[in-house]
């Protein structure tokens, strides 16, 4: 996985060689921290051409898993570019270390894309992580593009329950430092967790996904990406493997 040359890839989507993907668990938390320093947690996206979602499905039975991203215009959010690639993941399932397991394949599908999205959302943490560096921050700085956590559960953190309303938040916090939102996406509908992943700040990361929703409580580069990791939507082109 990753193992061609930047030249190898198509130069619509810029991708990072940063590091290699055999860790033992010590080496991956230590690398975590390191890249943590590296996130940027400000910036704003202004008149997003196309928006990205990323999501995984592990087979657990056959050992496979099925990344998925999902390219929508905006302000239309509809999908206009759809990559698939399975394979293995690339470590086993340890809580906080999802993006060595998972990030692999999802830059392989990133790598196939012709339209590059000025934002990605990522179903998943950014810095609301232990480490401060989840799967959104990870794949933010493969991919140097604004990239926001949305994830459907908490890692770490304390937060308050926000109102039964669309669009009400409360702060989630990690000894005392403010490092996500929990988020109604929907009326009376269980809240999201969102987080920055890089190249953008908190408020701006929540105004983008209220404005990525419409009517689900997953927004819709996400949900579409759900569907298409569930084999519910069709690939733009054949399906990759790479297992």
């Amino acid at each position: 996985m990753l193992t061609r040359d930047t030249g190898s890839y198509n130069q619509t989507v810029k991708i990072n060689l940063i590091h290699d993907w055999q860790f033992s668990v010590r080496e991956a938390m230590n690398l975590q921290k390191e890249l943590a320093q590296r996130v940027s947690r400000t910036g704003e996206v202004s008149n997003p051409r196309f928006i990205g979602g990323v999501d995984i499905s592990v087979d657990r039975f056959r050992g496979t898993a099925t990344a998925a991203v999902v390219v929508l215009d905006y302000p239309a959010l509809e999908p206009v570019e759809i990559r698939i690639v399975q394979g293995k993941p690339g470590m086993p399932y340890i809580p906080g270390l999802l993006s060595f397991r998972e990030a692999p394949l999802i830059l392989e599908a990133c790598a196939q894309l012709e339209n590059a999205p000025d934002l990605l959302l990522v179903d998943g943490q950014g810095i609301a992580h232990p480490r401060r560096l989840g799967i959104a921050a990870h794949l933010g700085l493969w991919l140097e593009v604004p990239t926001i956590g949305c994830a459907k559960s908490r890692l770490c953190g304390d937060c308050k329950e926000p109102d039964n309303t669309v669009g009400s938040y409360t702060e989630l916090s990690d000894n005392g430092e403010v490092i996500g939102a929990v988020l109604r996406t929907r009326n009376g509908v269980k809240p999201v967790y969102i987080s920055t992943g890089h190249k953008i700040n908190q408020l701006s990361a929540v105004q983008w996904v209220l404005r990525c929703c419409r009517g689900y409580r997953l927004p819709e580069p996400v949900r579409y990406a759900h569907l298409a990791a569930g084999g519910n939507l069709k690939p733009s082109t054949s399906v990759a493997s790479v297992i």
